[in-house]
């Protein structure tokens, strides 16, 4: 039987990055009361031992908590950074030039060393190379047979094994890297859920990830990160092609002017909601608490907005994998959240684009019909019983008012669920047996604190249970 999380419950969900502070059983526990409904693994970071370790912690803490939880690896892709340095740090001073190499050197004010060997080849004469964050920027003014001259546009302190972006580049190296799949034939052998693609530049990114899953009898879920520029040109093909997307601030922020991210952030999500696809928004949202115990006024602004355009997760990254308060942070999170989503307007008014097939759109009209009745008669709940999460995936696309309550014998589909909008998972043997079930289902909502003796609930299913089909029918109860 699963708990709420508290009284109110978020609809939103919340992702959090487990870390160095938050990778044992007891920490785990503490994100579970503390609202998280799934964890994320950045596989840029961390040995395979310490993996194995999270993994482990995430099963006892399940278990013990008797909770689902979404668990979302994040590949690492083709990360870009300069090599290490003569001295712990060095000065680059805005207008003197400065050597790239692709030759493993030890670096210094006159020349670095980058990890990206095919630099030289894919750069032309005119191109901006951005470091830190984008803090250092230079231009390329020559170039030679295994270095890039560049002059310092913006110059700053540099330390070593700094990101580099590429902003509009070309790049001839692949979106899934040897590094890539050595690390998912590691995860693979664990639970996961969800695996995020960084860097993808294409559609193409993505279906060479699903046939690799596909090869391996992996079915899960595909989330493409939206962090180059060749990814917003490609956006349309890039979120039909996969199961979801992240919008990944951080590297988008630094590939595009900042002042084009809002923007950006609110058409993702817009795109996402209209075909019912998962879409997090990420980076930086209560950043200062990685330090602070309590997150700028900017900072809760910005995540009420991600919640107010209709985002199904927002994620938390350092703020919960290194940061001093990260229980008070999904706290802080799951109060925006709630705050937010009592002044959320009506997204059922909102433009949805109807699946390409006719099986399809029945199912997606049965969905949405369901939402319309759920608001016509006001119900407090809306119980689906389901194997796969379809229906209930269906459902979450139209935002109701009401909850949404997935009754599932599928552990696998529970923790899946985890980062769909408004629902909560409630686990039960005995759904195959529809008479049995209603009751079986009150009594659970009940003993969970998600419905209250009076309220007025929609039970919906798809009959036979046993061939999961897809809802075919309805029923209406007061508890």
């Amino acid at each position: 039987m699963i708990r709420p999380k508290q009284d109110s419950i978020a609809k939103t969900k919340i992702l959090a990055t487990l870390g160095p502070a938050t990778h044992d059983v007891e920490a785990i526990k503490q994100l579970i009361l503390a609202g998280v409904d799934g964890v994320r693994l950045n596989l840029s970071h961390g040995t395979y031992d310490f993996f194995e370790e999270i993994f482990n912690s995430i099963h006892t803490a399940c278990l013990e908590e008797n909770y689902p939880l979404a668990v979302l690896v994040d590949v690492q892709g083709p990360k870009i950074r300069i090599g290490e340095l003569e001295q712990p740090s060095i000065n680059l001073i805005t207008g003197n030039s400065i050597e790239i190499t692709i030759e493993d050197i030890k670096g210094n004010e006159k020349i670095i060393s980058t990890s990206y060997k095919k630099l030289v080849d894919d750069a032309k004469i005119g191109d901006p190379i951005l470091i830190n964050d984008g803090l250092i920027r230079l231009k390329v003014v020559q170039k030679k047979s295994k270095s890039l001259v560049c002059e310092i546009v913006n110059g700053g302190i540099l330390t070593p094994k700094k990101g580099m972006n590429l902003p509009g580049m070309n790049l001839s190296t692949p979106s899934i890297t040897e590094k890539d799949f050595n690390d998912l034939e590691f995860v693979l052998k664990h639970r996961v859920d969800y695996i995020a693609l960084s860097f993808v530049r294409s559609a193409n990114d993505v279906f060479e990830l699903k046939n690799w899953l596909a090869a391996k009898g992996k079915t899960m879920p595909v989330i493409a990160k939206i962090e180059k520029k060749e990814a917003v040109d490609n956006l349309t093909e890039i979120i039909n092609a996969s199961d979801g997307v992240m919008v990944a601030r951080g590297d988008l922020g630094v590939e595009l002017p900042p002042q084009e991210v809002p923007v950006l952030q609110k058409s993702i999500i817009k795109q996402c909601n209209a075909l019912g696809k998962l879409v997090i928004t990420a980076t930086q949202m209560l950043e200062s608490m990685i330090n602070s115990p309590i997150p700028t006024r900017a900072e809760a602004s910005d995540v009420a907005n991600a919640v107010w355009d209709g985002t199904d997760v927002v994620m938390l990254s350092a703020e919960t994998s290194v940061g001093k308060f990260p229980f008070r942070t999904v706290q802080m999170m799951n109060d925006i959240i709630i705050k937010a989503e009592q002044h959320y307007e009506d997204r059922t008014k909102n433009y949805f684009i109807k699946p390409d097939t006719l099986q399809e759109n029945l199912f997606d009209s049965v969905g949405k019909a369901i939402v319309e009745i759920s608001k016509q008669i006001n119900a407090q709940a809306i119980v689906v019983f389901t194997f796969e999460g379809r229906t209930a995936r269906i459902i979450s696309k139209y935002r109701p008012d009401s909850k949404i309550i997935a009754i599932s014998n599928s552990f696998g589909t529970m923790n899946n669920l985890c980062l769909r909008w408004g629902v909560t998972s409630v686990y039960s043997e005995r759904i195959d047996k529809e008479h049995i079930a209603i009751e079986d289902a009150k009594e659970l909502i009940l003993n969970a604190g998600l419905a209250a003796k009076g309220d007025l609930i929609i039970f919906t299913a798809g009959a036979p249970y046993s061939e999961k089909s897809r809802a075919n029918w309805l029923r209406f109860e007061v508890i």
